[in-house]
């Protein structure tokens, strides 16, 4: 009977030491699910460890208490996948946390130093959060963090980007901080990196070539930043990039202002097939020459202005002034000028007759005539030889283009040859 009572007191012993490591038992300070496996210990102003908590836990949140000190605490959770450590009164990250995790949350505590040994042998970490920190310096080691695809250090004092991120990574968040510099070869490996978040540091430029690996990226945030618009050896590398990244930039560098460095003077027009033609030329030399010399305005150029585009149009020959498309519109009154290219087909006399004043005896010769706009004809484009009159206009009363001794020569032979038609 003895044997017996002794036989049931020692199961009945067994039982309470394994069964509650068997069934699972949950803390009374926590919440429990999926079998005592994933603990809620939130917002309970622990500053210890529960009692009670198994070994084989895969999810732990111990965020909103009072801890102060975590380390070596933790190495025994063997299975442990996720853990929440956000909020709490942490200056480092706990020492020793067992290599199983997948995600690791720390946000809003207190510490200033990532360390290397914090993350040196967490090769199954995939999401690393240490924003809202303190922290300063964060160093990584080379070829660690393999598994790593989501780095937050977002809100913290950052003043360089850290070096040695997992290649593999796909997210950094590094808004926030006070970065102002990319240290030369910091983003060259990260070629799956598809979102990069800079806003609101102290970014003026981005060295050149820091971006050019990035191959993989859809996203990048630059706002928010005191760029140095003004800059013009430094900030152009990135004004190019966001222009040929096919990535999408929230806040590009410099958007609403000027470039200082890029050129205001418009490019010299190019060369073409019509400028080589004798009647260009033509125009061209007598525009010059009109330019050259400036006498008093006469009545010819009274009459000369009352002239009008239809009345011309009889005198030219089959092939009519050129129309370019990059033609402006004259606004002001000084844009009303026009000119009227014409070829005159006559006799070798009449052409010899005009070789003292235009010093040409070519047939046909070209004829410009400049003439200011009515007002009635404001909406007529100018020619592409008014365009290149701007580019070589030399000093001259600012009211009025004053005719020249060549413009008279050219209004008696506009006036020769109406005769000659009308006859």
């Amino acid at each position: 009977m003895e044997y017996q009572i002794l036989n049931t007191s020692t199961c009945l012993l067994v039982l309470l030491v394994f069964i509650p490591t068997g069934l699972g038992i949950c803390p009374s300070s926590c919440k429990c699910s999926g079998n005592d496996r994933n603990v809620d210990c939130s917002g309970r102003n622990l500053t210890v460890l529960p009692q009670g908590l198994q070994d084989n836990l895969t999810y732990l949140n111990l965020s909103f208490n009072q801890f102060v000190d975590l380390d070596h605490q933790l190495t025994r959770f063997t299975n442990l996948r996720t853990l929440d450590i956000s909020n709490n009164w942490l200056k480092n990250v706990p020492a020793h946390l067992p290599k199983s995790l997948w995600e690791l949350y720390a946000t809003n505590n207190n510490i200033k130093v990532l360390q290397k040994l914090d993350t040196a042998y967490q090769w199954n970490l995939r999401v690393l959060d240490v924003s809202r920190n303190m922290v300063e310096r964060a160093v990584l080691i080379n070829n660690t963090l393999s598994s790593l695809k989501f780095l937050n250090l977002s809100s913290n004092k950052l003043w360089t980007v850290p070096t040695n991120i997992p290649y593999n990574i796909e997210t950094v968040d590094l808004s926030n901080n006070f970065l102002s510099q990319i240290l030369p070869g910091t983003l060259v490996r990260l070629q799956h990196l598809t979102s990069l978040y800079l806003h609101n540091n102290k970014f003026s430029y981005i060295p050149d070539k820091a971006f050019d690996q990035l191959s993989q990226l859809q996203e990048i945030t630059l706002y928010n930043n005191p760029w140095s618009c003004g800059d013009n050896q430094n900030i152009p590398y990135v004004l190019q990039w966001v222009q040929g990244t096919a990535a999408h930039v929230v806040g590009a560098p410099c958007a609403e202002q000027p470039w200082p460095w890029a050129s205001t003077v418009p490019a010299p027009a190019q060369p073409t097939a019509l400028d080589s033609s004798p009647m260009i030329k033509g125009t061209k030399a007598v525009d010059r020459e009109a330019s050259a010399a400036a006498p008093e305005p006469t009545k010819v150029t009274k009459t000369h202005k009352q002239f009008k585009a239809k009345e011309v149009h009889p005198l030219a020959t089959q092939r009519p002034p050129a129309m370019f498309p990059g033609t402006e519109w004259g606004d002001g009154p000084q844009e009303a000028a026009a000119t009227r290219t014409i070829l005159v087909q006559g006799s070798a006399e009449g052409n010899a007759s005009l070789a003292p004043a235009t010093a040409s005896s070519t047939t046909p010769m070209t004829l410009s005539i400049t003439s200011g706009m009515p007002t009635n004809y404001s909406k007529m484009p100018q020619s592409t030889t008014a365009t290149l009159r701007k580019e070589e206009a030399t000093p001259s009363a600012p009211d009025a283009r004053v005719p020249s001794r060549a413009s008279r020569w050219q209004m008696g032979l506009l006036w020769l040859a109406l005769l000659h038609a009308v006859a």
